[in-house]
């Protein structure tokens, strides 16, 4: 086995803009990348989607790895394909051949594009109702049901020439912390992680090209390291003892949980003598470039070996190689197809709790959201107050009341004047102790799950605010539909 390459193998960073420039290819091509990560501000047009893939193709080589955070729902980076639904919208609706087809036309989109490195789909386990950012992203509570549906969907990708990363190992469902703020910990023993968090990795280990690691410190485990830097957690138990050998990747090491710690020189040479293959050291040109030289050092002294560097090489090179960057056809007829497809999957996934009140046309009523919501840097925008009240397009009668902030409603301040009282939450957050007081007659809920359990009132739950979840949701409002779907998670008073 060669052991001699380049460390910029190793890495994957971001660029700026809509196209290669001429000073960034400079840059990849000096240090030898062969991984980039799309975000939105790279996307434009379809046309310009392909000329940029087609450019960092040429710049990066045949070995290219150009990846992108295409989950469904609100973590999507390109919004012009087919809007997958989120994962806990097929897990309510708990069809396996359904997510298995989703999967494969997220699949078809990314590869007429040129992107051919999902980072989907999520693996973790929500049992956490207060975790501040996985929640929908998971397709249940249930171990079993995520193995099922994540699988089903996984394949679809992985039949359609697309790699999978499977994601965030060893599990990010029972958090209180989002890794994007703070280190979190969950204090869990073995048995623990292996009854719950640890099934899905585990059961699909040697069906994901690829898994993605977690900024999480599991203290039974590791005291002392997150997983993305523990020896015990990537190579120990992951390399070892489960005997897994696709491509590992950080999550990105600009994250404050590593980046305020660590650095990204620090980071990406412990992730690397840990066991990943490849570090995801996005942010400036600089800190790119610090993790390269970091690992350039490493190599030269011996810190990281010659053998453990040529296998994380060789298993990219290997990734690269079954899923190359190619640019398929993607007719508009498919597109038309596939675009279906995910309305139907978004409408059979469209769940109620509690007995929610039959509206009628001629009713006069009163509807609650927040006027804007803007992007956290992991999901895209909420819908916007505009957006909300076209959904209501329908009623003779609609006051619509637009706060800056939806969760500092004040319920004493609402007429008594016969109107019904709908209350839409088209952002994340969960709510305060001050929502217990709110008597809405409707709760719509578009995005996070859990905020049913916040407001004592009837409920219907999209999973999402994509196209296809919104024409779902006024057909039901419209009473053209029912609400097929089943909570994957519990959304009782009991938690």
């Amino acid at each position: 086995m060669s052991t001699v390459f380049h460390p910029g193998q190793l890495v994957m960073v971001n660029i700026p803009g809509k196209n290669l420039d001429g000073s960034t290819a400079s840059f990849l091509r000096e240090h030898h990348i062969r991984a980039i990560c799309l975000f939105r501000w790279n996307l434009g047009t379809e046309a310009e989607v392909r000329k940029l893939t087609a450019d960092l193709r040429e710049a990066m080589g045949e070995h290219a790895l150009i990846g992108i955070d295409q989950e469904g729902g609100s973590v999507v980076r390109s919004t012009f394909l087919p809007q997958a639904p989120a994962a806990m919208a097929l897990g309510a609706a708990g069809d396996e051949a359904m997510a298995e087809e989703v999967g494969a036309a997220v699949a078809r989109g990314l590869a007429s594009l040129g992107i051919n490195w999902n980072f989907a789909p999520v693996l973790d386990v929500n049992n956490n109702p207060a975790n501040p950012v996985i929640a929908e992203r998971s397709f249940s509570e249930d171990p079993l049901a995520v193995t099922k549906l994540a699988g089903a969907w996984m394949r679809g990708s992985l039949r359609e020439g697309v790699a999978c990363c499977v994601k965030h190992f060893p599990g990010h469902g029972d958090t209180h912390v989002d890794s994007h703020r703070d280190l979190p910990e969950v204090n869990k023993s073995l048995a623990q992680l292996e009854a719950l968090e640890f099934v899905p990795f585990r059961a699909l280990r040697h069906e994901a090209p690829a898994m993605m690691t977690a900024h999480i410190v599991y203290p039974q485990l590791d005291p002392e390291h997150p997983a993305t830097l523990s020896r015990r957690v990537l190579g120990t138990l992951l390399r070892e003892s489960w005997g897994y050998d696709g491509v590992v990747i950080t999550d990105s090491l600009v994250m404050k949980a590593i980046h305020d710690r660590y650095g990204h020189d620090r980071a990406a040479v412990l992730a690397l003598q840990a066991g990943a293959d490849m570090v995801m050291a996005l942010g400036t040109q600089e800190e790119q470039l610090a993790a390269i030289r970091a690992i350039q050092r490493a190599q030269a002294s011996g810190d990281l070996g010659a053998e453990k560097l040529a296998k994380a090489n060789a298993r990219l090179d290997r990734l690269a190689a079954r899923y190359p960057v190619r640019h398929a056809d993607y007719t508009p007829a498919q597109h038309e197809r596939d675009d279906d497809l995910m309305h139907r999957a978004w409408a059979a996934g469209l769940t109620t709790r509690g007995t929610a009140p039959v509206l009628r046309r001629d009713h006069r009523l009163r509807v609650f959201t927040q006027r804007a919501v803007p992007s956290d840097g992991v999901s895209e925008a909420g819908l916007a107050g505009a957006q909300v009240a076209e959904l209501f397009g329908g009623f003779a009668s609609v006051d619509m009341v637009e706060l800056d902030v939806l969760a500092e409603l004040d319920w004493t301040t609402i007429p008594r004047d016969g109107r019904l009282n709908v209350v839409v939450s088209n952002h994340r957050d969960r709510y305060d102790a001050r929502a217990k007081a709110w008597r809405a007659d409707l709760h719509v809920v578009l995005w996070n799950p859990y905020q049913a359990l916040d407001i004592p009132a009837p409920a219907v739950i999209t999973w999402g605010y994509a196209t296809g979840a919104l024409v779902a949701l006024r057909d039901w409002l419209e009473r053209r539909t029912t609400a097929p779907g089943r909570s994957p998670v519990r959304l009782d008073t009991r938690r």
